[in-house]
């Protein structure tokens, strides 16, 4: 059981109401001046672009650590207006992420692409020269754009309903009074703390879970191949053969899945202390490794599906099996990389965290 902080650094508040309401209402503002800037004129002229890719990036900030102080610190929040709050921030947090991502894959996958097909003499890719290279690569750009300009008409859509407009009027009223629970708001600030450290025991008991031992060793063409351990059996007698996965996509969905919680139960963790004013150095070198893992994850899912497209040549299909191992190291590599750095926060995380004050 993780411990809570034994100091709140509280920048001299009363209360735990006058924390988050401080937190909040500054979140809040920082929303309502990234909205305008960020979807620009795009929810009123079909067809125009955000404004600012730096403001969208600030509303997708404010959007989390909104919805992760109303997570952990639900018990001080009115609770429907926090349900009601959380889900309507997911939505929007769901819309704005769609773009950015297809964008990144498309760097990422093709760029991956690139380096295996390079025919530089003095490091040739293991792709150079190969038939389906190039139509592999017009493939994937293809399926992206397509993606990516899908998710560009959603989003447009989207800025021009009433529930976007419902939600910026909801974080206008947060940014003035945060509908508290008063007996809840009365607490002392030090109040919060067992929360934030209910926080961090979660992301510690999320990270004891993970497959250690394959995520132990430098990854190498072995970690393809290594989907969960087969069951044990009698010296000299065959194994029994292992339960098929639907598909191999699941399989590996299933096997990246505890990595991915744990990158929610960090962010939310890393929230809880911003909340507190506590460092969280640690955790957001370890979120961005993560967070490679899931765009690596993310990256050979798309590959698997263009993969499946109807038609495509031998030599194509061989390609895209390339890349996709390629993205699977990746994530291998991410987890061997969270491995090693992980020892050195842990301590921090289970026992007490005593923070300064100022």
């Amino acid at each position: 059981m993780t411990d809570a902080p034994t100091t709140a650094p509280v920048a001299h508040a009363a209360t735990a109401g006058e924390v988050l309401a401080g937190y909040l209402t500054d979140r809040a503002g920082a929303f309502l001046r990234a909205l305008p800037q960020a979807v620009g004129e795009a929810g009123s002229r079909p067809g125009a672009l955000p404004a600012s890719a730096q403001a969208a990036d600030d509303l997708l900030r404010a959007v989390r650590r909104i919805g992760g102080a109303l997570h952990t610190f639900a018990e001080v929040f009115d609770p429907d207006w926090a349900q009601e709050s959380r889900t309507e921030l997911r939505w929007l947090l769901n819309l704005l992420a769609l773009e950015p991502g297809y964008r990144r894959r498309s760097t990422r996958l093709l760029g991956a692409l690139d380096s295996l097909s390079d025919t530089d003499p003095a490091g040739a890719g293991m792709l150079a020269g190969h038939t389906g290279a190039p139509k592999a690569r017009a493939l994937l750009e293809r399926q992206l754009t397509l993606g990516r300009t899908r998710a560009h008409t959603a989003l447009l859509q989207e800025l021009r309903s009433a529930r976007l407009h419902a939600l910026a009027d909801r974080m206008t009223l947060l940014a003035g009074e945060v509908p508290l629970v008063a007996r809840a708001a009365a607490e002392p600030a030090e109040a919060l703390l067992p929360q934030t450290g209910a926080a961090l025991g979660a992301l510690a008991a999320a990270a004891e879970r993970l497959p250690w031992r394959r995520s132990a060793e430098a990854y190498a063409g072995a970690g393809l191949h290594r989907l969960g351990p087969a069951a044990e059996t009698e010296p000299g007698r065959v194994p029994a053969a292992r339960s098929a996965a639907p598909d191999a996509d699941t399989a590996l969905a299933a096997d990246d899945a505890p990595w991915l919680r744990a990158r929610i139960l960090l962010k939310r963790a890393r929230y809880a202390l911003e909340v507190c004013g506590a460092a969280g150095d640690g955790l957001l070198e370890l979120d961005v490794v993560l967070g490679r893992h899931q765009e690596a994850s993310d990256a050979a899912a798309t590959v698997a599906t263009a993969a499946r497209t109807p038609r495509i040549t031998p030599a194509t299909a061989y390609v895209l099996g390339v890349v996709h191992a390629d993205q699977r190291l990746e994530v291998e590599a991410a987890r061997y990389a969270f491995g090693r750095q992980w020892p050195a926060v842990a301590p921090g995380l289970v026992g007490p965290v005593a923070v300064a004050s100022d």
